[in-house]
């Protein structure tokens, strides 16, 4: 397998970290779960975080989790859909597909945040920690980049 450099990965998809980063946060406030620290993006591992209070219900811990799937894969496909009915200029277009890729690869929750759903949920939702678990270990075949390619063709052929 072709490795690409860590550090490229996180400087190439850095709008989609922002993003995924976001998107807990929106599910930690639409949960009423306080949220008390949030870094959006550095070089490193982990390349962002956020630091809420600790869910007291299953509903807020699985959203909260889950939050960057949908977020992430919807700006994908928004973003792929802009860029050919919206943006006229080349640079423009190559934006917004950057951010959509971006988006899309890296929309799969962490293992942190499925181990975190199968600590509230127990036996029910091990279903969810392993498809997570798998995304997560098939990113080395670069299965995110696969599944946001997926997103943006979704994108583009709306109409």
């Amino acid at each position: 397998m072709f490795l690409i450099p860590n550090w490229l990965v996180s400087i190439v998809t850095f709008p989609g970290v922002i993003i995924h980063e976001f998107a807990h946060k929106i599910f930690c406030n639409i949960t009423g779960v306080h949220v008390q620290k949030v870094r959006y993006w550095k070089l490193g591992n982990p390349a962002g975080y956020v630091i809420h209070d600790e869910p007291t219900h299953l509903y807020q811990t699985f959203f909260i989790s889950i939050g960057p799937i949908i977020v992430n894969s919807l700006v994908a496909i928004v973003m792929a859909y802009i860029s050919l009915r919206v943006s006229t200029d080349l640079i423009g277009r190559i934006i917004l597909i950057w951010i959509g890729f971006a988006a899309g690869a890296c929309a799969f929750p962490s293992d942190e945040d499925a181990r975190n759903v199968l600590k509230k949920g127990g036996l029910l939702l091990y279903p969810f920690f392993w498809l997570i678990w798998l995304a997560n270990k098939l990113r080395f075949f670069y299965f995110d980049f696969l599944y946001s390619a997926l997103l943006l063709l979704i994108g583009f052929s709306l109409r």
